[in-house]
């Protein structure tokens, strides 16, 4: 066959999968996160940091190109750990995982999220000690100092799980999307990443139908009208 006639072939279409963005801070975690992209990548196109599949735009900060990449994903998964992260673009501001939740909540993207059981745990124990007068996140009572651990980097960390819970939404009853998984051993986080996206085929049915019209969903994301 001729050069010709083969560049003239077409190729076969390649099924659309749907994309998901796994979202966590990486340090520590990165056995943790190799295995859930393991999973992942047999049904899915998995956008993560860690293993270089988030596209990066050179002309834009490293938050912007995290941002963005939420934008675009169909799926989104947060991964919420005992570290809060970095990426943060001034002092006392929010990391990019804490950012990336923010966009996926306002976007009302279909998300899950998993919890470590030393988040969890850690809000537990603080309560007793929380400033209650305050409605701007997780603080403790005047005179009482935070100290960084290893079981809780930061209080910010706190402010993420309240956040993926929708504690922003007053009444329970009207709360979507809050479940917030909690975990242990890694056994038990790739258990749940197993357990909710082997369905892949009830969710391309649910999602899939959404995301045809392109132009329509930059248009939403934009702010304009479709």
């Amino acid at each position: 066959m001729s050069p010709a006639k083969k560049a003239s072939r077409k190729l076969p279409k390649k099924e659309t999968r749907l994309k998901i963005l796994v979202s966590s801070v990486v340090l520590g975690y990165e056995d943790l996160l190799e295995s859930i992209y393991a999973i992942l990548d047999q049904d899915y196109d998995v956008v993560m940091s860690h293993k270089g599949t988030l596209p990066v735009d050179p002309e834009i900060s490293a938050m912007s190109s995290c941002v963005q990449a939420v934008d675009e994903c169909d799926l989104f998964l947060g991964i919420i750990l005992p570290r809060y992260g970095s990426g943060k673009e001034e002092a006392g501001g929010l990391s990019i995982t804490h950012r990336e939740a923010i966009r996926a909540i306002e976007l009302n993207k279909p998300r899950w999220f998993l919890v470590h059981e030393h988040v969890a745990i850690a809000r537990e124990l603080l309560k007793p000690y929380r400033d209650e007068t305050r409605t701007d996140g997780f603080h403790l009572k005047p005179g009482i100092l935070f100290g960084k651990t290893p079981i809780l980097s930061d209080l910010r960390v706190l402010d993420l799980y309240e956040l993926a819970m929708r504690h922003d939404i007053s009444e329970v009853k009207h709360r979507r999307g809050n479940w917030v998984q909690p975990y242990g051993p890694d056994d038990d986080a790739r258990l749940f990443v197993n357990a909710q996206f082997r369905r892949y085929r009830d969710l391309a049915d649910k999602y899939l139908p959404k995301l045809k019209d392109t132009a329509a969903i930059r248009t939403k994301v934009k702010g304009g009208k479709s």
